[in-house]
């Protein structure tokens, strides 16, 4: 029997003054975000690997490679978000590299066959989604590097909440970019994100699972709702930096959040207005070529995590669309940790 268990004078908040106390928000604060935002980044490397596959079916392409993710920094965020994507195992060590100033320190993922090196700029070239994962005050040296660097299918995905999102896309010159917005009020329940020491455990908690989920979150943590609107404007761009027809694009993605029902379903007028759908579609005789061969434009995140856009009116008004994606959400983290890969690579 431990003896110390519960004892309050061994507690954390024992020695703290009543000043001090108020502060302890802050722990919950920051294992909110932590867990939450490396929850989140993982699901959208599994729905961006996902779409890679069914891309390889789609266009009979299967020499289109698996996803590669590029973590930039190897701090706390850039080591806790490699621990989750290695423990869920959805993608191989070889789909993951990072680059920071002291490559020595991460032998723990050099020896799972994670490649960790210092060179932003061939993490930049190589990855098809790049997290960067840096302090503010290195974020505009580390733009700095990256700027003409990037290519145009990369998706930047930061967690410096520091910089404005425009900022960011201005710095990096490049405005395929995702920034996740949270606000965290204090509450009772806000307790939840520090039941578990390792996020890659508490994401198999379904209590802290439920909490983090993006469009239903609680325990005190709030995501902007504009962020899955851009997730999925991210996964339409994708499907046409492979030049994938809008009609096969429409039909992948309502395959992959599994909308079977006809109310439920993604259509044109989802992701862009009527006059562009109507041009997407055309008519007549060239009705039938447009379907097949054109694709989606090319859609600016910025403009989609800043303004209203077609899908975000059609997400808000679509509750059986919500759990679609809530239900994906989950699945991500259902798989046993230690169990095979899902996707194969």
């Amino acid at each position: 029997m431990d003896l110390t268990t519960n004892l309050s004078s061994l507690g954390f908040e024992h020695g703290l003054s009543e000043h001090e106390k108020e502060l302890t928000f802050l722990r919950s604060r920051s294992a909110a975000l932590t867990l939450s935002g490396c929850g989140h980044a993982a699901f959208l490397c599994r729905v961006s690997s996902l779409v890679r596959e069914k891309l390889k079916q789609f266009m009979d392409k299967p020499q289109i490679p698996g996803l590669n993710i590029g973590i930039l920094g190897g701090g706390h965020i850039g080591k806790q978000l490699a621990k989750v994507l290695l423990a869920l195992h959805l993608f191989k060590p070889s789909n993951i590299c990072i680059s920071t100033k002291r490559p020595q320190t991460l032998q723990e993922f050099s020896k799972k066959g994670v490649e960790c090196y210092f060179d932003n700029c061939r993490l930049a070239a190589w990855a098809d989604v790049l997290f960067l994962c840096v302090l503010p005050s290195y974020l505009p040296q580390v733009c700095a590097e990256l700027h003409s660097h990037l290519p145009a299918h990369c998706l930047v995905y930061s967690f410096t909440a520091a910089v404005p999102l425009h900022r960011l896309a201005l710095l990096l010159g490049h405005n395929f970019v995702l920034r996740p917005h949270y606000d965290f009020v204090v509450c009772d329940s806000a307790e939840i994100w520090l039941h578990h020491s390792e996020v890659s455990t508490a994401l198999k908690d379904n209590d802290v699972l439920t909490a983090s989920c993006p469009l239903s979150m609680s325990g005190g943590l709030f995501l902007d709702q504009r962020w899955v609107p851009a997730v999925l404007y991210s996964l339409l761009n994708m499907c046409t930096s492979q030049h994938l027809g809008s009609n096969p694009a429409i039909r992948l993605l309502n395959e992959l959040f599994q909308t079977n029902s006809s109310a439920v379903s993604f259509t044109y007028e989802s992701f862009v207005n009527s006059s562009c759908a109507t041009a997407l579609i055309g008519s007549g005789d060239y009705c039938y070529y447009f379907l097949i061969c054109r694709p989606f434009p090319w859609i600016n995140l910025i403009d989609a995590q800043t303004k209203e856009t077609p899908l975000s009116s059609f997400l808000l008004g679509s509750k059986s669309l919500q759990d679609c994606i809530s239900r994906l959400y989950n699945k991500t983290f259902s798989a046993p940790l230690h169990g095979k890969s899902e996707i194969k690579q």
